[in-house]
């Protein structure tokens, strides 16, 4: 009867926990839809103001959910709490929640990085596209940076030097300090040769442009060649809690074991500190192979 009472309990515990992750997934799924969704219809809307009004409140509370994506380690370890009876998982998530957010935010910024490069290419070709149909360099400028974006917080003083006949170079070489926009330098250089050797700018930014454009193939390329690395690394990553759930669905309850027995929390202490040192030695390799 005992062993019957145990089965059935970490049965349950096993599929409170599936249910739960379930859960998360169709939540984090139906939001990802519901952002396609806007996406495609956001031109095609015929409710007038009040449609509107939902949509910038709908954007407005996503943005802010975003930002709060670490806490939702807290929900998950209250579960894992109520689950094994013991405070210790609600301590860890508290713990996970700056830390998580700490991996969000650098991905945000890779993000963003990468963003920045890819409007300093489209710069590039919008300035060559504007000079080939007969505009000054200054007006070519101006126009293809408030097209494009590229510039970024560097806009006003790289266009003002423009208008004014200030140090364009300088500027777009401080424009270049930004995170992602290193293509911005050379354009300095192209536009200093063509001040002052008498050189075809367009013709200089054409080289550039084709040239950040392969190197931005190549990063892509090599990114898809450790994309099999990063899945690696979520696999054992996720092998922990995996092993936890099929000890709960075979009646083994090892969060009972792991979280009120001496020997479960050695176990889990030594299991922790190895599972994050193995995260982060596989993410520190294959970031190195990123970076050469």
């Amino acid at each position: 009867m005992t062993g019957d009472l145990v089965s059935v309990r970490g049965a349950a515990h096993g599929t409170a926990a599936l249910c739960a992750v379930l859960a998360l997934w169709w939540g984090a799924e139906r939001r990802r839809g519901a952002g396609r969704a806007r996406a495609v219809l956001v031109g095609e809307a015929s409710g007038g103001r009040g449609g509107g009004e939902w949509s910038e409140s709908a954007v407005r509370w996503w943005a802010v959910l975003r930002g709060r994506r670490a806490w939702l380690c807290l929900p998950v370890a209250g579960l894992v709490a109520l689950l094994g009876e013991s405070p210790l998982p609600l301590a860890a998530g508290a713990v996970a929640v700056p830390l998580v957010g700490r991996r969000l935010r650098a991905a945000e910024l890779r993000r963003e990085r990468d963003a920045r490069a890819e409007r300093v290419v489209a710069l590039c070709g919008a300035v060559v596209g504007e000079l080939r149909a007969g505009w000054q360099p200054a007006q070519a400028l101006s126009f293809a940076a408030r097209e494009t974006g590229a510039l970024g917080e560097a806009e006003a003083p790289v266009l003002a030097a423009a208008r004014f006949g200030g140090d364009v170079p300088g500027a777009l070489r401080w424009a270049a300090r930004q995170d992602g926009a290193d293509g911005l330098a050379g354009m300095a250089a192209c536009w200093q040769v063509a001040v002052d050797g008498g050189a075809g700018l367009a013709a200089g930014l054409d080289r550039l442009e084709a040239a950040l454009r392969e190197h931005r193939e190549q990063r892509d390329r090599l990114r898809a060649e450790l994309a099999g690395a990063w899945a690696t690394v979520t696999v054992l990553a996720l092998l922990p809690a995996a092993g936890l759930a099929l000890g709960a669905a075979l009646g083994a309850d090892p969060l009972r074991v792991l979280l009120h027995t001496p020997a479960g929390l050695g176990c889990l202490v030594v299991g922790g500190a190895l599972e994050a040192a193995g995260l982060w030695w596989a993410t520190r390799i294959v970031r190195g192979g990123e970076r050469a």
